[in-house]
């Protein structure tokens, strides 16, 4: 027998996200006023090899080709964040035509091809000439988020109904004004990095209020704080506890955690532990800033992405416990455990008792384009895989999750580690500007379009085997790929009924036999139109479709775009490297 259900909840949102800054680029171009990652990118030694966010993924011109590649995997939803100084140069004041056009213009597309926008207002691009009057540390800050709110939900709250506050404040306060790190660069003392913090929670309540005052179509608000989330090293109770514990502290001399940040928010008020354990560093604040703060929002947003294995120490407190040097890492050194997706939603729905939407959730791989013109990201696909099993656990044990974004659409610029990681759902060949959709695209495209059902045939008890019918189905489709059969054609050879071979291969796998002999055609075309040479009714042949027309029509359903378009970017590729070798061999100076 195959695992449990794995469908996920109905209205449940299958989206992805990105943010301005790390792959809009035209970062002077229309009006745009700078900001703090603008500068900060050109200062010595901070990037890595220098790099910047100047060209990023040129969203900014081919945002139409993205919201295709989108439309394609089948995304329901995209989560993006607007860049303040594209829409008000300065951060107050005169409003920028152009740049509220670019996102009208990114809006309507994705209305167009049936994606929800989500708007995230702040995600770490402030403006600089703000910065230069105190940025976050002066008490007018909040006042000119909302200014900046008011221009977004008029410009844009016609046709978006979802919108984010503000961003992972651990982050852009933690790494960029604790340990410069990040935009800036500052290196405050603790009291004014909490300082600044509060000013961040009363931005974000002044927004709340905005929003919800303001908007033309009925608002969904919410917030996304860094997850700062801990699982247990084993089952038991004593260590389950530990994680609990270790996920609510607040660990004394920096800004990484939880509940400081969302306690405000949801319940009105700084946990006691943390006012203790920051002592006099603590912002005063008053019953006034923390009835703002503490606006009615719709959902909490969780960016999880590592969660640490902890254990009950012999004191009773919580210990860290290493990583077993069998357990994956990405190219960040991070676990790619995925239980973090089942204990972090877990133990923030315990504390908060509000609906959850993971807002990021990525792995960065040494991804490359393979031989044969693919990008094959087996380890992203088996991490979105387990974490979206886990994730439909807490579902299924009461935890209130509405949404999964995945991080990120497509490969980014990364910080200030530039482009050194790749956490993409589509590929980017930064120097090209070239995309491709990796192998962990289309294993999301299939999850999103079976909602979760997919996911079944993973579940499965490994000591079971597969079912005989289901294994001579696989591997009579996978032998017999040129030939034009059916799922009549598998049943006849495997001598039973095609009801019953079509209950029992869905019943394993969570997909129907038609729908993957599709798939299995599809993918074998695909690879086969890599080859800029190779002919169209070839392929159609070869693959076993009808004829091509079936061919180019059921290629552009499931793909967005005509095999002869597929093909094309594969053969502008080529031109390009024929036309470099050409430059070599006349002048071999040239690299």
């Amino acid at each position: 027998m195959s695992g449990a259900d794995t469908k996920f909840p109905d209205g449940f949102t299958w989206g992805a996200s990105t943010s301005a800054y790390q792959i809009e680029g035209a970062w002077n171009e229309d009006g745009k006023g700078p900001s703090v990652w603008d500068l900060f990118v050109q200062e010595e030694d901070k990037m890595w090899r220098g790099q910047t966010g100047k060209i990023a993924c040129d969203h900014y011109h081919r945002f139409k080709e993205d919201v295709a590649l989108m439309a394609q995997i089948g995304i329901k939803a995209y989560r993006f964040s607007l860049s303040w100084s594209r829409i008000l140069p300065k951060g107050t004041g005169k409003v920028n035509k152009a740049g509220i056009r670019f996102y009208n213009a990114l809006i309507d597309e994705l209305l167009k091809n049936g994606i929800e926008p989500w708007i995230t207002l702040f995600h770490w691009d402030y403006p600089y000439e703000l910065y230069l009057q105190g940025g976050w540390l002066n008490p007018k800050s909040p006042e000119w988020f909302e200014e900046y709110t008011r221009v977004a939900v008029e410009h844009f709250s016609d046709r978006v109904r979802y919108w984010v506050t503000i961003n992972e404040p651990q982050g852009f306060l933690g790494l960029g004004h604790s340990e410069g790190y990040h935009a800036p660069g500052l290196k405050l003392c603790l009291r004014e990095c909490l300082l600044a913090g509060h000013n961040t929670l009363l931005a974000h309540g002044r927004s709340v209020r905005v929003i919800r005052d303001n908007a033309k179509l009925e608002p969904t608000i919410g917030w996304s704080p860094a997850s700062s989330a801990y699982r247990p090293s084993t089952n038991s109770l004593n260590d389950i506890n530990a994680a609990r514990e270790a996920t609510y502290a607040i660990y004394p001399g920096g800004l990484w955690n939880t509940c400081w940040w969302t306690d405000p928010v949801f319940l009105g008020a700084y946990p006691d532990e943390g006012l203790k354990i920051y002592g006099k560093d603590s912002p005063q604040a008053t019953k006034a800033d923390m009835k703002l703060i503490n606006q009615p929002i719709d959902f909490c947003g969780c960016n999880l992405f590592q969660v640490v294995p902890v254990k009950m120490g012999a004191n009773g407190a919580p210990v860290a416990v290493e990583l077993q040097p069998e357990e994956p890492i990405s190219t960040y050194e991070w676990s790619l455990n995925t239980e973090g997706l089942y204990w972090g939603p877990t133990f923030i729905h315990e504390r908060y008792q509000t609906p959850l939407v993971i807002m990021e959730n990525g792995c960065s791989l040494l991804d490359r384009v393979g031989l044969d013109g693919a990008v094959h990201d087996s380890g992203r696909k088996d991490f979105i895989i387990g974490c979206l099993l886990s994730l439909h656990r807490a579902i299924e044990d009461g935890v209130d999750v509405r949404g999964y974004f995945h991080w990120s659409l497509m490969d980014n610029f990364e910080w200030q580690q530039g482009y050194k990681h790749r956490f993409g759902l589509v590929y980017v060949d930064f120097e090209s500007q070239d995309r491709i959709l990796k192998e962990s695209a289309f294993t999301y495209q299939e999850i999103i379009a079976t909602h979760g059902e997919s996911l079944r045939k993973y579940t499965h008890n490994q000591e079971e085997p597969v079912p005989y019918v289901v294994k001579e189905a696989q591997r009579y489709i996978e032998n017999n790929i040129s030939e034009p059969f059916n799922v009549k054609t598998i049943a006849a050879h495997l001598n039973c009924h095609p009801d019953s071979l079509s209950r029992r291969f869905k019943q394993y796998t969570g997909t129907s036999l038609s729908t993957h002999i599709r798939r299995v055609r599809l993918e074998c075309a695909r690879n086969m139109l890599r080859d800029p040479n190779m002919l169209i009714g070839v392929v159609s042949d070869y693959c076993g479709f009808s004829d091509r027309i079936h061919f180019t029509k059921v290629f552009r359903k499931e793909m967005g775009m005509t095999p002869g378009q597929f093909q094309r970017q594969f053969r502008a590729r080529e031109d390009a490297e024929e036309k470099a070798a050409v430059e070599i061999s006349k002048n071999p100076r040239v690299k």
